[in-house]
């Protein structure tokens, strides 16, 4: 049976999904942080496996972002949106993390966002 392109790619990023989620856990000192980009926009969670709960959240739709930056999509953007979420790490108290990139290759706006966070004194 055909499937479509977008069928096969969603598949696809399931399935990498799954694999990566197995080896990577997040636990109370050091949890999982969560990039998901979109064409448009980049978000970033900082989430708790065992609770299940998100500690702490960035993204470029936040008013705090659009005060600081003219456009959403690109690495001055990221670079600013991974300070914002270091001082927010830092506030509380949450210094070593786990960096989930997920389907997203570590280059270009992924990669400046680590980079960011790594200025701010987060380690991982």
């Amino acid at each position: 049976m055909l499937k479509s392109k977008s069928e096969v790619k969603k598949v696809r990023k399931e399935r990498i999904r799954k694999r990566i989620k197995k080896q990577i856990k997040g636990v109370p000192s050091r949890p999982r942080l969560i990039v998901v980009r979109s064409n448009r926009y980049i978000y970033a969670q900082v989430i708790d496996d065992l609770a299940g709960r998100v500690m702490v959240s960035a993204s470029t739709l936040e008013k705090e972002f659009r005060g600081k930056a003219k456009k959403t999509k690109n690495k001055e953007a990221c670079q600013l949106l991974g300070s914002i979420l270091g001082k927010r790490l830092k506030e509380k108290n949450l210094r070593t993390i786990v960096f989930d990139r997920g389907i997203y290759p570590y280059h270009g706006r992924v990669k400046t966002l680590a980079e960011a966070l790594r200025a701010e004194g987060i380690s991982f």
